[in-house]
Order: structure tokens, then C-alpha cells, then sequence
């Protein structure tokens, strides 16, 4: 069979079709099938159009597979767990094969769980793998929207599909914690009590939303069953719906892709979804549920017969929740002891501000950041080639800050573990952090802009320069030097492929805008300055030219296998096609 060569075309690029009477014995198995059913259901007509799409290969397009086959990993396990959990609070004695817990008072759903553990065979290796991939799950989630956001795959047309992934991460974190609820062990109690805390924050409601949701005070005898209900119909059924939609969008909308010779707004380059992509992402798909197998038989998690079952007078020391809901509770931890009493009412400024209003926060700016980052630029054409976040240093250093400060959150939420390892004062670990999660982003922000300003002048360098050749010349005069070579033409298309927008000058005159309109148009002008006023200039075409005939002159105009090199031949054409230097209005 010929190896499968990548394909540059449109959306709806056709991959050839091999006839019938080519087909191996298996193929020729499957036809009857196939045809029967495209006879009966027009099968072929409705995945044509899918089966001949192109989609782009690079590794970080993986990181959404994960996410997704770890969902599915996720389907499959919790059907058996179901088999065996009993979602109820009712108080029963243990009389299960764990020695350790015999005999104890404990709720049904505890002990249900023990029994997947110690009495289903196989049952504690399908636990740990639901965990693990739990944990995977949101860890591809949040992986994988840092590289859409670092890219830029987020501009038009592509903002409702980013909304989307907003939802869904924020769902997972949801999802996630009502599973790891259910058992109703000791340390699963303990992340129910720190709910139960951030429902009664809720001003002037808070007590109500408690008895409401718990029903009763905490923590009551029915919020194992309702979490069980929302974790296993209303969350996933909503996680499945989105998750059809973000994947029906980027069908719809194309993949986009990384800078490249021949890569455009209007192509995709990379191979067709059958056979080459769908051989991949079946392959793909049982690696990463091997993986998964491999962590849920070697890599303990969440042994809950060693905490006991929930007593609300009982905390466990140095007890966590999982990583996820870190952040949440090392901004509690860290915030000072703030608290208001208005009219007979108490207003917990220490839980509702780092717990609800980190949350809230956190899901709000990602999701209007696309909108914002619109306005400031002006541009709104449509974007299928990604940024090399370098190219965006504004950008970049925005989500490096926010990476720093849900870094340092999350260290608060395990403030009194580093203090007892490290021997050192657990306030003086909580007043570092204080201090820390409003200087950090700042400090990581100046760092991550500079670094991707220093890339941009080694690009530069390369462009004009070349690439150092690693070979030391020794002149008569006894100095020395490094000689440069010229870079593949394909490696200068890449680099000169984005367009440079251009900070805007200060607007003087209101014109025909309104008070409000030219309040804002000074706004915007400003905010593109901070944007874009310190990004280096890609080479202009007569740069390139200049540094193609020096190269020339040099007679370094030719690559060792006897092609002409980008700068001696083909700078006007790098230039023509890295697009036209613009300013944005």
C-alpha cells in the first residue's frame, strides 16, 4: 500500500477511493455490511463529507484527544461502578471483608464502596482508573485551552467554540468534585464541610442555599443521593452535549494550524480524517487507555479505607482535596480574617471573596478575553493560522501572570504541608503568599515579555543573518569567527508569515464621534500601544533584500545541495507573503 503523503487542500479535500475489487479478504468481508447498510440508511452520502476532511498533524492537537478519550474512559468505568454504589446516607454496620472496619457504624454508600474495593473482583482497579481519569480528564482540559489560548485559536470565527471549552472546564471541576463526594469517607466529608462553608458566604441567602441544598443542616441525609443523580445523568449528559457541539464546530470550522510553507486562511494542510487520521486517533485512543490502566494497577489513589467513614466532628490532618479545587481552597487559606455584620446578618468577606469570587473570576476573564483582545486590536477578520506565541508577547506574558497566580493559589492550598516538611512557620508561608499572588503575575508578566522580545530578535537575527554553522574560522590575523549560513526558505516563510499591527497614535480629534464614542476610541488607542508597542518588527522587504545580496556578495548564496538559499533568491517573494505591514483602526 503507498505511504500516505500529506494533503494541502480545502476543508473538503477528497481523499482518493480505492475500488472494491482492490480490497484485501477483510475489506471484502466488511463491503457486505457496508453495503447493506448504505442501501437501507445512505451511510456513505452522510460520512462522505466527514471522511474526506483534512486535518492537520502536530503533537499539541493531541492534548484535546486525551481530554476527550478520557471522558470516554470515564463513561465506561463509571457504568460498572454503578453496578455496585449505593447512593444512600442511611447508617447501616459494617460486615464486610476489611477487618480494619468491622463492625463499625458507617453510611450505605461507604460501605459500598469498600465492597467495590475488597469484594468485586476487579472493582478496586476500575476505581482507581475512574479517578485517574478524572484527574486526567481535567488536566487535558486545562493543558489544552492554555495552547489555544497561547495561539490565538480563539479568535473569530472560533469565540463560541471557546465559550464552549469555558463551559466545559468549569462543568469538569463541577463533576469532578461530586464524584470524589460520593464515597462519604473522611476526607471526602471534609471537601463537602468546605462547600457547605462557601454556600453559607453567599450573602444573605447563604443559610437558606444550605438547607436547600443539603436539606437540611449540614450534613443532612440526602446530598450523597442528589450529588449521585447530578453525577452520573445531569453533568455528564451536559459534558456530552458540549463536547458534540466543540467537536461539530471544529469540523465545521476547520482545524486550524501552525505557520508553514503553503499553509494559509484558506487550506488545510495534513492528512484525510480516513484512513490516515482515524488509523491515528484509534491508536492514539488505546495508548492513552493503557496509560490509564497502568496508573489505576501501580499508582495508589484515594485509598479511603485508610480515613474511616465521615464523622462531622473528625478532620483528618493535612487532608487535601484533589488538585484541581486547589486554588479554591489555598485562596481561602491565605485571606485575612475579613467579616462584616449588616443588619443583623454576617458577610464572610474571608470565604465569599477568595472561594466564590476567585471561581467566578477565574471562568469570567477567560471567557471575555477573545472579546476584549477583539476591541483592542480592531481586527476582525478571520484567523486559521495559529500565532507562535513569541509573535505575541502581550499576550503571552497575560496568561505566563495567570499561570503564576493559579500556581500560588494552589501552593496556598497546601500551606500547612510545606510548613511541616520544610520546618519553617505556617504564617510565615501564608504572609508570603499574601504578598506573592499580587506580586508574582506582575513579576512573571515583565520576565515572559521580555523573553518573547528576545525571541523575536533571534528570529530576526536568523533572518538576516542566517544561522550560526557551529565551525570556527581562524583569519591570518590570528581572530576568530563563527561564518552564518543561510536558512531554508521554508524556515524563513515561517518565521515572516504573521502580520505586525502597529500601535496607534493618540487620537486629537472627536470628529463626528460622540462624548462616549471618543472616550472610547482614546481608551482603545491606548490599550494598543500597551499591546503591540514593544513587540519587534519583523524584517521589512527590503531588509531581506539588503541581507540576500550581502549574502550575495559573500558568496553564500547557494545551501550546500546546490538550492538557492531564501535571502539570494527569493526574499520579494518571503515578503509578498508574510502580507502587507498594516496598522489596525
Amino acid at each position: 500500500m503507498a505511504k500516505p503523503v500529506p494533503t494541502a487542500a480545502g476543508s473538503d479535500a477528497v481523499a482518493a477511493e480505492t475500488p472494491p475489487k482492490q480490497l484485501g479478504p477483510v475489506f471484502k468481508a466488511a463491503a457486505g455490511p457496508a453495503s447493506w447498510a448504505d442501501d437501507r440508511l445512505g451511510v456513505a452520502k452522510l460520512s462522505r463529507p466527514f471522511i474526506r476532511k483534512v486535518f492537520p498533524d502536530h503533537w499539541s492537537f493531541l492534548l484535546g484527544e486525551i481530554a476527550l478519550y478520557s471522558f470516554i474512559i470515564l463513561l465506561l468505568t463509571g457504568v460498572f461502578l454503578t453496578l455496585w454504589y449505593k447512593p444512600s446516607m442511611a447508617e447501616i454496620e459494617y460486615g464486610g471483608s476489611y477487618q480494619l472496619l468491622r463492625g463499625m457504624p458507617m453510611s450505605e454508600s461507604f460501605a459500598s464502596t469498600l465492597g467495590i474495593v475488597f469484594d468485586i473482583r476487579g472493582g478496586l482497579l476500575i476505581r482507581q482508573m475512574h479517578h485517574w481519569a478524572a484527574m486526567l480528564f481535567i488536566a487535558a482540559m486545562l493543558v489544552h485551552s492554555l495552547r489555544i489560548f497561547f495561539t490565538g485559536a480563539f479568535r473569530k470565527p472560533r469565540e463560541v467554540n471557546w465559550l464552549i471549552g469555558v463551559g466545559l472546564l468549569a462543568m469538569g471541576l463541577i463533576e469532578g468534585f461530586a464524584g470524589y463526594s460520593l464515597p462519604d469517607d473522611l476526607l471526602s466529608g471534609t471537601g463537602l464541610r468546605f462547600v457547605d462553608g462557601l454556600i453559607r458566604s453567599i450573602p444573605v441567602i447563604g443559610t437558606w442555599a444550605e438547607m436547600f441544598v443539603f436539606g437540611g443542616e449540614f450534613p443532612g441525609d440526602l446530598i450523597v443521593a442528589r450529588l449521585y443523580m447530578a453525577h452520573i445523568l445531569l453533568l455528564p449528559a451536559l459534558l456530552l452535549g458540549l463536547i458534540s457541539a466543540h467537536l461539530a464546530l471544529v469540523v465545521y470550522l476547520k482545524h486550524t494550524q501552525y505557520p508553514g510553507p503553503g499553509r494559509t486562511n484558506g487550506n488545510v494542510v495534513g492528512y484525510p480524517v480516513f484512513p490516515v487520521y482515524m488509523a491515528k486517533a484509534g491508536g492514539f485512543f488505546f495508548i492513552v487507555f493503557g496509560v490509564i490502566t497502568l496508573m489505576g494497577g501501580l499508582m495508589q489513589i484515594n485509598p479511603l479505607w485508610t480515613y474511616g467513614p465521615y464523622n462531622p466532628a473528625q478532620v483528618t490532618a493535612g487532608s487535601q482535596p484533589d488538585w484541581y479545587m486547589g486554588f479554591v481552597e489555598g485562596a481561602i487559606r491565605i485571606m485575612p480574617n475579613w467579616e462584616s455584620h449588616i443588619g443583623g446578618t454576617t458577610w464572610s468577606w474571608n470565604v465569599a471573596i477568595p472561594g466564590l469570587g476567585l471561581m467566578g473570576l477565574l471562568f469570567g476573564l477567560m471567557a471575555v478575553y477573545p472579546f476584549v483582545e477583539q476591541w483592542v486590536t480592531g481586527d476582525k477578520s478571520e484567523h486559521h493560522i495559529l500565532d507562535r506565541p513569541r509573535n505575541v508577547p502581550t499576550r503571552t506574558a497575560f496568561g505566563v501572570a495567570a499561570i503564576t497566580g493559579y500556581g500560588l493559589f494552589w501552593v496556598g492550598g497546601g500551606n500547612d504541608i510545606i510548613a511541616t516538611q520544610f520546618h519553617v512557620s505556617l504564617e510565615a508561608v501564608t504572609y508570603f503568599l499574601r504578598v506573592m499572588v499580587f506580586v508574582g503575575p506582575v513579576i512573571a508578566f515583565l520576565i515572559a515579555k521580555r523573553i518573547c522580545i528576545a525571541l523575536q530578535r533571534a528570529d530576526h537575527e536568523r533572518l538576516l543573518h542566517g544561522a550560526e554553522s557551529a565551525i570556527i574560522v581562524r583569519d591570518p590575523s590570528g581572530s576568530y569567527s563563527e561564518p552564518h549560513v543561510p536558512i531554508s526558505q521554508e524556515e524563513a516563510y515561517t518565521l515572516t508569515q504573521h502580520v505586525d499591527p502597529l500601535p496607534l497614535a493618540p487620537v486629537t480629534e472627536q470628529g463626528d464621534l460622540s462624548d462616549k464614542e471618543f472616550k472610547a476610541e482614546q481608551r482603545r488607542r491606548k490599550a494598543t500601544r500597551f499591546f503591540f508597542l514593544d513587540a519587534l518588527r519583523k524584517p521589512s522587504r527590503a531588509e531581506l533584500e539588503e541581507a540576500a545580496s550581502h549574502h550575495e556578495g559573500d558568496g553564500n548564496g547557494h545551501d550546500g545541495d546546490g538550492s538557492r538559499d531564501v535571502d539570494g533568491h527569493d526574499a520579494k517573494e518571503i515578503g509578498a507573503g508574510s502580507g502587507p505591514r498594516r496598522a489596525q483602526d
